[in-house]
């Protein structure tokens, strides 16, 4: 993954491992703070974090014409920065990676996934407020 400094723009690559870890700019310096947005992901980039990654997932399965997935949106990005540093949030389209959705047998969109270590912790199909998705991410934890 790549995130981009806000000081000097310049592009810093982070592996999955520490997408949740804050670090500095390889190029300034300056202090890179946690992922704190969703990440939209391929199905590459999604067995990388899922395999790699040091803390609990939240996967938001979503496409593009579903209505309640963009009602579901603004909540998704709220848990993001609410749980930047103890939770990554991945969001995969599910009309351009079936693939991904149909290994988590997903039927009904938009549909939550808790992973915790690779291990699915807990799924849910419909529209759930931000404050539900952080306490399964503080869940996955225990």
């Amino acid at each position: 993954m790549n995130r981009t400094c806000p000081s000097c723009g310049a592009h810093n690559r982070i592996p999955a491992r520490h997408l949740a870890d804050a670090g500095k700019c390889g190029s300034c310096k300056t202090a890179l703070p946690p992922q704190a947005e969703p990440l939209d992901v391929d199905a590459a980039t999604f067995a990388d974090i899922v395999q790699n990654a040091r803390v609990p997932i939240l996967v938001d399965f979503w496409a593009a014409w579903c209505g309640p997935c963009r009602s579901a949106a603004p909540e998704v990005k709220k848990a993001a920065a609410e749980v930047a540093g103890r939770a990554v949030v991945l969001k995969v389209d599910t009309e351009a990676h079936p693939e991904v959705a149909q290994r988590y047998g997903v039927q009904g969109i938009p549909n939550f996934l808790v992973l915790n270590a690779g291990k699915v912790v807990s799924q849910q199909a419909g529209v759930v407020p931000a404050a539900q998705l952080v306490r399964w991410l503080q869940g996955a934890r225990s």
